[in-house]
């Protein structure tokens, strides 16, 4: 479910908290669903379970989680359609795009960084 570039000077934990919030932002976990737990997210990524675990203390410390004892760690609505998040979020990328394009950034130019970010 999650990937992990080993290669990569970010650290795991932060991909890992990257990677969830892509995921949520992109439709792929819903509000509401159950993520895997840290051990096993851990087996899976072969990572230290502690630096899965670092990864969703910063995901519930930033309200993207929640955890419930006994039951396990599930998506808030924090990146749904409606969020003041997301809504702040997309006003920012097309105050960027304006000043890019004011810059000479070109239209293909910009259509490639937006290609790659959703790589």
């Amino acid at each position: 479910m999650f990937q992990i570039n080993f290669s990569s000077n970010a650290p795991i934990y932060e991909q890992l908290y990257t990677e969830v919030v892509r995921l949520a932002a992109a439709g792929a976990i819903k509000p509401g669903d159950k993520l895997p737990p840290v051990r096993v997210v851990a087996e899976n990524l072969g990572i230290n379970p502690n630096t899965a675990a670092k990864a969703y203390r910063q995901l519930e410390t930033d309200g993207y989680i929640y955890s419930s004892v006994g039951r396990g760690s599930f998506l808030t609505d924090k990146l749904g359609e409606d969020s003041a998040q997301r809504k702040q979020a997309a006003a920012a990328f097309f105050k960027a795009a304006q000043e890019a394009v004011n810059c000479g950034v070109t239209k293909g130019e910009l259509q490639m960084l937006l290609n790659d970010a959703f790589q």
